[in-house]
Parts: C-alpha cells; sequence; structure tokens
C-alpha cells in the first residue's frame, strides 16, 4: 500500500529490520529513535513488557519533538502525523530474552536455539502526533532450527550484529537463514515489525482523524 499524502509517518526505530519492512509496504517516512532505558521497565509477562516498551519509547521521541521544534511544526499543520514504535523480546523456555549484553549470553542465547525453537512476541504502537490518541497491539511468532554450528555461532558473535537484536535472533543472515527449519508466523514479525498489525494499526489511526 502506498503512503497517502493526507499523512505523514515518523519511524520510531534505530532497527534497519524495522526501516527496511516500512518500506517495503510502500510507505515513506522520517526517522527518530528513542534514547531509553529499556532495561528500568518491567513487565511479568512478554506481551505486556514489550506493549509498555513501545509506549515508553513513544513517549520519549514525543518529548524530543517537543524540545527540537517539529511538535509545533505539525500542531500547525494541516497533516495527519503518525508516529510508529515497536518492540520486541525472543522467549525460550519460558524465559524473556532482550538484546544480549556480553558475548557470554550471545553465545548462551544462540547455543540454546540449536536443534530447538524459540518466540517471538512484538509490539507496535500507532501514535497520533497531533491528538495524543494511542492504537496498539502485538504478534507472535515462533522460529525453529536446525543445529547450528560452533563456528556459526561464533562468527555472528565476532560480526557483532546479534548484539542490536532481541535474544540476538538473527532469522535473515546469511549465516543462519539456512538453519531455519520452520516459522509459524510471519518472516516479518520475526524481523521486528509485523505488517499486517502495523497496517491496520495505521488505518485504524486515520480512520479516527
Amino acid at each position: 500500500m502506498a503512503a497517502s499524502s493526507a499523512f505523514r509517518l515518523i519511524l520510531g526505530s534505530s532497527s534497519a529490520s524495522r526501516r527496511q519492512i516500512l518500506s517495503e509496504m510502500g510507505y515513506q517516512f522520517t526517522l527518530l529513535s528513542a534514547d531509553i532505558d529499556e532495561k528500568a521497565i518491567r513487565k511479568e509477562k512478554p506481551e505486556e513488557l514489550v506493549v509498555a516498551l513501545a509506549h515508553a519509547k513513544a513517549d520519549a521521541i514525543l518529548e524530543k519533538m517537543q524540545n527540537n521544534g517539529m511538535m509545533k511544526e505539525i500542531v500547525d499543520s494541516q497533516d495527519t502525523t503518525l508516529l510508529i514504535t515497536a518492540d520486541q523480546v525472543v522467549v525460550h523456555d519460558g524465559v524473556i530474552r532482550e538484546k544480549p549484553s556480553t558475548p557470554e549470553e550471545a553465545r548462551k542465547f544462540i547455543k540454546g536455539y540449536s536443534e530447538s525453537h524459540a518466540a517471538t512476541i512484538g509490539s507496535v504502537l500507532v501514535t497520533n502526533v497531533k491528538t495524543g490518541a494511542r492504537r496498539d497491539g502485538w504478534d507472535k511468532a515462533e522460529v525453529y532450527f536446525h543445529k547450528i554450528p560452533h563456528e556459526v555461532v561464533e562468527s555472528l558473535i565476532e560480526e557483532g550484529n546479534v548484539f542490536y537484536v532481541a535474544g540476538g535472533l538473527l532469522v535473515e543472515h546469511p549465516l543462519t537463514s539456512p538453519l531455519v527449519e520452520a516459522i509459524v508466523g510471519t518472516i516479518d514479525s520475526v524481523m521486528g515489525l509485523p505488517k499486517a498489525l502495523t497496517e491496520t494499526l495505521i488505518k485504524e489511526s486515520i480512520s479516527e482523524t
């Protein structure tokens, strides 16, 4: 679906995967990132955690926009501006996994997926910047892996991208994609921005304006 001239989109994320997915959906957008301490927000259920983090990211970006003058420009404009924020965790053996912080943690995470499976829980929040109205939701997918060789684990850690994704889980990487046995759900959900949910929330937000 191509972006309508009736509204503007801001993607509140520094994730390359989310940028790629939103572009694939046919949208043009501005990029802003939220600088928040994700570890400061704790919830027992992964679904509640990712939704809470998406809201915290939106709060931080809206504050940044207020401070840099973007908010005044949007309020004065006739166009609707929507802010998209998202978050994701991986659940493995019933334990929530966020981004690994050390090589040892990344190694433990990735080795755990070998001949096993993990679930991704991802949230999307669409905020109408002018009115403050918010719509959120979450999506789940499961990834099943063949055996992940030791040398693949070490190569991923040395390269470093695993430290920027929930659970160190990279399914689209050239080293790991041949090792994916099956995905239950959609690849875009696993990569951090479920297209169907995002599209629904955008349409619902536009219909309210």
